[in-house]
């Protein structure tokens, strides 16, 4: 399936950010600023971990020759520093050759005029030429998201101790400052802070879309430091018990979800990208203390039961955007506008994790389901696609193989039928577009560079 994306990506669209599988040409979009070469970026650890040797040649060859970061565009800081900087900084360690650490480090220079504000928090989006920011139009009132300033934290800290240069990490520790200074509604974290006033601008929390990795990234901030950043681990165990007590919920039908949170309303509605926190909080309750590690391991199993749901009960067996648990329907999309599914990985990763920290096989069985689902119904001749409707069996494609798909979700269904040496979790950390981060063992480098 690697080989099948990336051969049509490289035939009909390389250079470009996405391949259009239908009609077989290649997608810039207005996400990455001028940036080119998003699936190649994105794709280049994957074809390295399944040693398609010539197909990694020739992404790095594209990586020497024609990436080009003078650009001048509007770039979301997120989107680039996960995917562009997060995918150089892995294969550079998977590596150890110097290319990918230099564009990595002269990327993430350019990236630092987004934290002048009045409160150091970033604003959303920077023109890579200029350095000019601001934040994203459909933001309220010029609000930063939580999820894109709570997603720096792994890659900036690696910029620092390539560079030898602070600032990176200042910028990120500063961040924490301010989240640890405001007050939280309930111990819970709205999505939406002004980077004027350092404030909430509203209260709608999610651990969906627009909240969701700032999450991850506290449990692994803390495990990348191998295990010596006590601060991300506080955080993430005190946003935790909160988003148990406000926001787990269990259906009539006896599956547990997290519902929104709308000023004290509850949305009981789960989004795709909420799958992830499956195996996020497996992954926390290894190291919780000893008599809350089984109540967040069936936590974790629970929620990732009915993310497995949400694609059970769907014709195509893949899952939908959203799906909800009201008016008697349960883990099933209601509304048309969310009954898409754009190849995205979070419920894969979920599996990944849970079967790496528990071994059941049901794991590996419900991976499975989802690769004869994408073969079935994704695979179309020149690649793969999101469709739009997961409850019809005739589904329409939208044309479009995800940069995200390379990186996360055929690599997590990789793993997920690995041993568990490969990247094992004890020496690597996921960013949230699945490139593995190094755990900072002392030695580790050097034994990578060997």
């Amino acid at each position: 399936m690697m080989k099948f994306a990336w051969d049509n990506y490289k035939l009909y669209a390389l250079g470009k950010n996405e391949l259009r599988p239908l009609t077989k040409n290649g997608h810039i979009g207005n996400m990455f600023g001028g940036l080119r070469g998003a699936t190649v970026v994105d794709a280049l650890d994957t074809l390295y971990i399944m040693e398609l040797e010539e197909e990694f040649q020739e992404a790095k060859k594209w990586v020497e020759k024609s990436f080009d970061l003078n650009v001048n565009g509007e770039a979301s800081l997120f989107e680039v520093n996960i995917r562009y900087v997060g995918g150089l900084l892995a294969t550079y360690y998977l590596t150890g050759e110097e290319v990918f650490k230099s564009k990595a480090l002269e990327l993430g220079e350019k990236l630092l005029p987004a934290f002048n504000t009045p409160t150091g928090i970033p604003r959303g989006v920077i023109n890579l030429g200029s350095g000019m920011s601001w934040s994203w139009g459909w933001a309220s009132a010029g609000s930063s998201i939580l999820a894109e300033f709570g997603t720096l934290h792994l890659e900036f800290l690696h910029l620092s101790e390539l560079s030898g240069n602070p600032v990176f990490a200042e910028k990120v520790m500063n961040i924490r400052k301010v989240l640890n200074r405001v007050e939280k509604p309930q111990g819970l974290y709205p999505n939406f802070l002004s980077p004027v006033t350092g404030n909430w601008v509203q209260h709608h929390v999610s651990i969906g879309g627009l909240g969701d990795s700032f999450y991850e990234y506290l449990i692994k901030s803390w495990l990348m430091s191998d295990k010596k950043d006590s601060e991300a681990k506080k955080m993430y165990d005190d946003a935790l018990e909160a988003i148990e007590k406000h926001l787990v919920k269990k259906s009539a039908g006896g599956l547990t979800y997290i519902a929104e949170w709308r000023g004290g309303v509850l949305d009981h509605k789960m989004g795709h990208l909420a799958c992830f926190s499956g195996g996020m909080i497996a992954l926390g309750a290894e190291h919780a203390a000893e008599e809350r590690k089984q109540h967040y391991m069936d936590l974790a199993a629970e929620i990732t039961t009915t993310c497995h749901e949400s694609y059970a009960r769907s014709d195509t067996k893949l899952g939908p955007e959203a799906f909800r648990f009201d008016a008697g329907t349960e883990a099933m999309a209601t509304r048309l506008s969310e009954r898409y599914y754009i190849l995205r990985p979070e419920v894969v990763e979920s599996y990944m994790y849970m079967w790496r920290l528990t071994h059941d096989p049901k794991y590996r069985q419900w991976g499975w389901e989802v690769v004869k689902a994408l073969e079935k119904h994704c695979r179309v001749e020149a690649g793969f696609s999101g469709i739009r409707d997961v409850y019809t069996t005739t589904p329409a494609h939208d044309n479009m193989q995800q940069s995200f798909f390379l990186a996360e979700t055929l690599k997590y269904l990789y793993l997920l039928f690995c041993e568990d040496d490969v990247l094992s979790l004890d020496d690597w950390v996921f960013n949230t577009e699945a490139h593995p981060l190094p755990v900072n063992h002392t030695n580790f480098r050097a034994s990578v560079q060997q």
